[in-house]
């Protein structure tokens, strides 16, 4: 029997459809609505100015470590504003855009990152998973909403989230192989930001792209300009739109770069440089977005100005809100962890509890 090659898909296709200097293709402009262009930006300029606010408010004490989503707006807002209330989205922990579009309130997601068990609680009603820091944890739980979906014959897809990172877990391929298996309406887009903590991208893979791992899985399979909300949006509705056909599962790599530190507890200057930061920092999605709407006469100084405005004042009335709601017992952290505390636990808590006399310090402080 002589050697043959094996006929398998073996191409992947990436989509820009705004480039780095913000000129549009025409010919790959979708051309959407208005009030969903502006949409999408008013979702990144909240994304923008809540993770401004959460790093001074980390810095002063206010809340616990945070991980900032600076350059990677329109991976998460423009993705997840495609879904309809009826499908579900499972987010990791950088989203905090799509948290608001889904009805999340912002303090809530002060909440979370001030250690407020509430915080991971998605609104009543909103077809969410909780807040998932554990990397790629929620991909398994997302094959398990869209496995549902598949054996209950409910027409709805599932979105979720993921970091470059996380496809170095045997959780994401796990999900992949299954949901590849069983052709489900799952749609996992990877924010592919060049960093795991401190392991870049070419010391996680061999592979040229995360996008084709697809191929192994039998999924669909496309890398885009993550810095691109129109891109995202359209990779996405396709990759909804073919679920909900019947067409199974797709893996989108959304191209991306976190501009801060991986979370405040990092320091990025260990591992890469200025000149790589400021490289990425000429392609942020923002200003290139802000140029694309300017040139279609949806947005001019007056109305970044106004929105500007607007968003920073519910940035600030979620900080008072989640402010004005510490009034938690601290000692809740031990009495609703265990069961039974182990004696370490116990002597901890004997500790901590001593220390709070001591010092005078009372509740929601």
């Amino acid at each position: 029997m002589p050697r043959k090659k094996l006929k398998i898909k073996a191409s992947i296709d990436y989509l820009s459809i705004i480039d780095g200097k913000g000129k549009v293709d025409e010919a790959l402009d979708p051309k959407l609505d208005p009030k969903l262009l502006l949409h999408i930006y008013r979702l990144m300029m909240t994304a923008r100015r809540l993770d401004e606010r959460c790093i001074n408010m980390q810095r002063q004490g206010r809340i616990g470590t945070y991980g900032p989503c600076r350059g990677q707006e329109a991976t998460h807002c423009a993705a997840t504003v495609v879904m309809e209330p009826e499908d579900w989205v499972v987010h990791a922990f950088r989203e905090p855009g799509s948290f608001y579009h889904r009805g999340w309130p912002l303090e809530t997601v002060l909440k979370f990152w001030g250690g407020y068990e509430e915080g991971c609680q998605p609104p009543e009603g909103v077809n969410d998973t909780p807040i998932a820091v554990p990397i790629a944890s929620q991909v398994p739980h997302a094959m398990g909403l869209a496995w549902a979906m598949h054996c209950k014959g409910d027409n709805h897809a599932v979105l979720c989230y993921c970091g470059d990172g996380g496809t170095s877990e045997g959780d994401f391929h796990e999900a992949l192989n299954f949901a590849g298996v069983y052709k489900l309406p799952l749609i996992v887009l990877i924010q592919n930001n060049q960093w795991a903590i401190s392991i870049p991208r070419e010391k996680q893979t061999a592979s040229e792209t995360i996008a084709q791992k697809a191929i192994a899985y039998g999924v669909e399979g496309i890398q885009v300009d993550g810095n691109d909300p129109l891109s995202v949006y359209v990779a996405t509705k396709e990759a909804v739109d073919r679920a909900k056909s019947g067409g199974g599962t797709t893996l989108i790599e959304a191209v991306t770069y976190r501009l801060g530190v991986h979370t405040t507890a990092d320091d990025p200057k260990k591992y890469r440089s200025d000149a790589e930061v400021a490289k990425w920092e000429k392609l942020d999605p923002i200003p290139r977005f802000q140029k694309y709407l300017k040139e279609r006469k949806i947005l001019d100084k007056a109305s970044i100005e106004k929105i500007e405005k607007e968003i920073l004042a519910e940035v600030a009335g979620a900080v008072e809100r989640y402010e004005a709601c510490r009034d938690v017992d601290p000692m809740d952290c031990f009495d609703y962890l265990l069961a039974e505390m182990p004696q370490e636990l116990v002597e901890q808590r004997a500790e901590f509890a001593a220390c709070i006399e001591r010092e005078g310090v009372g509740l929601g402080h």
